[in-house]
């Protein structure tokens, strides 16, 4: 089943698995967007990473790794190093953080590791691909007034710290036919940051991040994702999701207000990786339409064809 949103919106990468109940699905505080996500305890956070770190490794099993999944029809390997992927695209605010860790070697932090994401914006479009009908009905691109780079919004690297934490300042992901809610990743290692880019090493896992049903239909009913109405495709009936829970990719979600979805949500999420391994997700299915098909009508866009200039990149 589908809900069918009249006049609702969303301004996109998955996490790997914890099963068992070995590892707790993101047992940190985050730092905050702008105001709203004002970090107030950097210590503490640090405390409770290094807590859920050492109680996983006093499991034999530690974390049970799931295969990962294509990286969809919409993916660009020219993302910049920085924090705050917004680029002045509007919606409402998303602090993610997210613990890389090792799940072959009793889930210790894997340090220096690069987490890349990247989803669409409130009405459902990919940078490089703005063209795209996200299904449904909804304004063009061109129409929500940011300056925006139309080539590298809503993409972005962080490369973990010693504690395998990286964290991002974006905006709660929108959705396009026929997938539900999501935001696309990448766990890299081996490579470096050069000239405001991740260059070389090898893809660890490709996976996608996930949103409560009921959060995220709630968000749809604000401005501006209101404005993209149709059939969204809800977690159960996700051709992507397979109802695993934070093994699975569901991200947990904290309402920076309790009563006002707007001042947005901070995200947590554990990702267990086997450092040898390589999944590009290149081919792989799941990431489009069924079987990996994109969408009829997407993606139309033409990709950039050069990387974008380390000038344009925000610190790390």
């Amino acid at each position: 089943m589908t809900g069918n949103h009249k006049d609702r919106t969303i301004t996109r990468r998955r996490a790997l698995a914890v099963t068992g109940g070995t590892v707790a699905a993101g047992g940190l505080a985050v730092a905050g967007y702008q105001a709203a996500f004002a970090d107030t305890a950097t210590a503490t956070t640090d405390a409770v990473a290094s807590t859920a770190s050492a109680a996983a490794s006093e499991s034999s099993g530690c974390m049970t790794l799931m295969s990962s999944v294509t990286e969809g029809p919409y993916y660009l390997d020219n993302a910049l190093v920085r924090k705050d992927i917004t680029e002045g695209k509007s919606g409402v605010p998303l602090t993610l953080r997210l613990t890389v860790v090792d799940a072959t070697d009793g889930c210790t932090p894997v340090s220096g590791a690069a987490v890349e994401i990247w989803h669409c914006d409130a009405w459902g479009y990919y940078s490089g691909y703005t063209t795209a009908n996200p299904g449904g009905s909804a304004p063009a691109e061109s129409e929500d007034g940011s300056t925006a780079n139309d080539k590298t919004y809503l993409r972005g690297y962080q490369i973990a710290n010693a504690n395998g934490v990286v964290k991002f300042e974006t905006i709660f992901p929108g959705w396009y036919t026929p997938r539900t809610c999501h935001i696309h990743l990448k766990v890299h290692t081996g490579g470096q940051k050069e000239d405001g880019t991740y260059e070389g090493g090898k893809v660890n896992y490709t996976g996608q991040l996930f949103f409560d049903d009921e959060i995220a239909q709630e968000i749809f009913t604000l401005e501006p994702y209101s404005k993209h109405s149709g059939s969204y495709t809800t977690l159960d009936n996700d051709m992507v999701y397979d109802g695993g829970g934070a093994s699975s990719g569901l991200l947990t979600l904290k309402a920076v207000h309790k009563k006002d979805s707007s001042k947005g949500y901070k995200g947590f999420l554990t990702i267990g990786v086997d450092p040898d391994a390589e999944n590009t997700g290149a081919g792989s299915g799941g990431g489009g339409g069924e079987g990996g098909t994109p969408p009829g009508d997407a993606p139309t866009g033409t990709p950039p064809s050069t990387a974008p200039s380390a000038s344009s990149s925000s610190s790390s």
